[in-house]
C-alpha cells in the first residue's frame, strides 16, 4: 500500500514529539556520564527496539554505570548480576525452595525478574548458566519447577565482555551470541573527555544523581510509533543485500568470500530493519533513510559474520568484512 507525503510528515510530527522524551533521557544520563555518545545512543535504539545488547570493552569506561544510569531515568527496575565460575542457573533464574512447616515448596524468583539486567562478565560462567540467562532473553519468560512466570515488560539484558583477558572464560558460542540485537565496542575517552571526568567526580563535589525522566508506559508508547515509521521497499531490499552479501560476497562482486566462513543469520535482517527504525526516530524522521540502516549495520552484523582462518592470518576482523559490504553494496 503506498504511502503519501502527507501521511509521512504526520508520522513525523508524532516522532518529534516522542522523540523530544529521549533526548531529555540523554541529557539526564549525560550528567554523570561524560563522553560515550554512541553507547549511550545505541542503548536506546536497543530500549526502543526491544532487542539486548552486548557491550565489549575493558574494565573502568562505564559500561556498568551507564545501564545503572538508564535504568533510573526511565524508572524501573535493575539488577547488576556478577558472572562468576561458580554461578548456577538458580542463582540467575531462581529456585523452588522447601517449607519445612507444611512440606511444600516455595517459589523464590532470581535477578532475571527485574526490566534492565546488567549481566557483567557474562562469558565468565560456563555454558548452562549462560543458556539459562539467553533462553529468558529469547522466550522473555522463566519456567521454575512445573510453573512458568512471564518476566515484566519492558526487559532489556545488556550484558558485557572483557576482550582482553580470556584466562578462565568461557566464549560465547555463535548461535547464543546471535541473540543479541547490537554488539557494542566501547572505547576510551578522549583526552578532553577524561579531563571532564576529572571534574566531575571530584570527591567534594559528589557523584551527580540521575532523576527520573521517562516511565516505562512512555517507552511503550515509543514502541507503537516506531511501528508507524515508512520504510520505502528499496531500503528494505538494501537491507537484505547488505545481509545476503555476508553470506555470497562473489554475487555482489566482493573479493572477500576467502574471509568469511558463515554470514549474517535471518535475524540481522530483522534487526537491522528495527535498528534503522530506532535511528529515524531518535532523529526525529518519519521515514528511514539508507544512512540509517549503514549507520547501525556495524553494530548489527559485526557478532553474526563468522570470519575464516584466512580472515585471522591476514589480521581482519568482522569489522573489516562489515565495512568492505557497506562500501560495496550499492546504495539506493
Amino acid at each position: 500500500m503506498a504511502v503519501t507525503h502527507a501521511e509521512i510528515q504526520q508520522v513525523g510530527q508524532l516522532v518529534r514529539q516522542h522523540a523530544e522524551h529521549f533526548e531529555r533521557l540523554l541529557t539526564e544520563i549525560r550528567r554523570v556520564i561524560v563522553g560515550q555518545e554512541q553507547l549511550l545512543r545505541k542503548m536506546l535504539v536497543g530500549l526502543l527496539a526491544d532487542g539486548h545488547i552486548l557491550l565489549e570493552g575493558v574494565p573502568g569506561l562505564a559500561k556498568t554505570t551507564a545501564v545503572a544510569c538508564l535504568a533510573r531515568a526511565i524508572r524501573t527496575r535493575f539488577q547488576r548480576i556478577q558472572f562468576t565460575p561458580d554461578l548456577l542457573p538458580a542463582d540467575i533464574v531462581g529456585t523452588l525452595v522447601f517449607q519445612p512447616k507444611d512440606g511444600s515448596f516455595a517459589v523464590k524468583k532470581g535477578p532475571i525478574f527485574a526490566n534492565l539486567v546488567l549481566a557483567d562478565e557474562i562469558n565468565r560462567a560456563p555454558a548452562k548458566v549462560q543458556s539459562a540467562l539467553l533462553e529468558a532473553m529469547q522466550e522473555r519468560q522463566v519456567t521454575i519447577g512445573e510453573q512458568t512466570f512471564p518476566l515484566d515488560r519492558p526487559f532489556m539484558v545488556l550484558a558485557t565482555q572483557n576482550p582482553i583477558e580470556q584466562e578462565g572464560t568461557y566464549p560465547l558460542p555463535e548461535a547464543q551470541v546471535d541473540r543479541f540485537m547490537l554488539k557494542l565496542l566501547v572505547d576510551y575517552p578522549s583526552r578532553d573527555e577524561e579531563r571532564l571526568i576529572l571534574d566531575r567526580m571530584a570527591p567534594q563535589r559528589g557523584i551527580p544523581h540521575v532523576g527520573e525522566v521517562l516511565d516505562p508506559q512512555q517507552v511503550f508508547a515509543a514502541r507503537e510509533v516506531l511501528d508507524e515509521i515508512y520504510i520505502d521497499d528499496k531500503v528494505k531490499d538494501y537491507i537484505v543485500a547488505l545481509v545476503h552479501a555476508t553470506r555470497a560476497p562473489r554475487e555482489f562482486g566482493l573479493g572477500i568470500g576467502d574471509w568469511i566462513e558463515y554470514g549474517a543469520s535471518p535475524r540481522a535482517s530483522i534487526y537491522l530493519a528495527r535498528g534503522a527504525t530506532a535511528m529515524a526516530f531518535l532523529a526525529g524522521r518519519g521515514y528511514v533513510t539508507p544512512q540509517d540502516v549503514k549507520d547501525i549495520a556495524p553494530d548489527v552484523l559485526r557478532h553474526r559474520v563468522i570470519i575464516s582462518y584466512e580472515a585471522e592470518a591476514e589480521e581482519k576482523t568482522s569489522d573489516h568484512v562489515v565495512q568492505h559490504v557497506l562500501d560495496h553494496v550499492p546504495v539506493p
